[in-house]
């Protein structure tokens, strides 16, 4: 089941993963799905239960890059395609049950090489949302086809933060690149 095409549409902001620039973030969107790849993979279950971790429907982590942490399977393409870096593997940076990371700050330092997961818990985080080029190289690579990348839910992530202005035709948003 791949990340809904009509994302983020039915979800809320359950919390913020926020980059340490003190500027950037993104949005975590649920409530997330445990009917979703991630909990009948073989690899993940076991990563899960060799962490004594509980696997709980996470949601979706970004909202212009979007990537389902419930269908994602850490299989890692995503962050070998993307050609400016804007996934790292969260837990090669603080190494936290999923469900713990909303609400945390990252340096965006962890890991964006792909066979460097911590294991099959971790999760791609587009931390540096905020870089993308919109080239679709992760979409297109996904093997469980959980990530949306669209740069019209910029709408979205600035009504979530209450930026967004309604403009009249011709007029560039102000907060566009906030």
């Amino acid at each position: 089941m791949p990340i809904a095409e009509n994302f983020p549409e039915g979800l809320k902001p359950i919390g913020k993963i926020k980059h340490e620039d003190g500027e950037n973030f993104h949005y975590v969107w649920g409530p997330g799905r445990s009917d979703a790849e991630a909990f009948s993979n073989d690899d993940v279950k076991a990563a899960y239960s060799a962490r004594n971790e509980e696997q709980v429907p996470l949601g979706v982590s970004g909202t212009m890059v979007a990537v389902d942490w419930d269908s994602c399977v850490a299989d890692g393409a995503c962050i070998e395609a993307c050609p400016v870096q804007v996934f790292q593997w969260y837990r090669t940076e603080k190494d936290v049950p999923a469900v713990n990371v909303t609400n945390e700050t990252f340096a965006g330092t962890g890991s964006s090489v792909k066979e460097e997961r911590k294991d099959y818990t971790d999760k791609a985080d587009p931390i540096r949302e905020h870089d993308c080029i919109w080239c679709m190289a992760c979409v297109s690579v996904c093997p469980p086809q959980a990530i949306k990348v669209d740069q019209s839910n910029l709408e979205a992530h600035e009504k979530a933060s209450g930026t967004y202005q309604q403009l009249g035709s011709g007029q560039a948003n102000p907060h566009a690149h906030d």
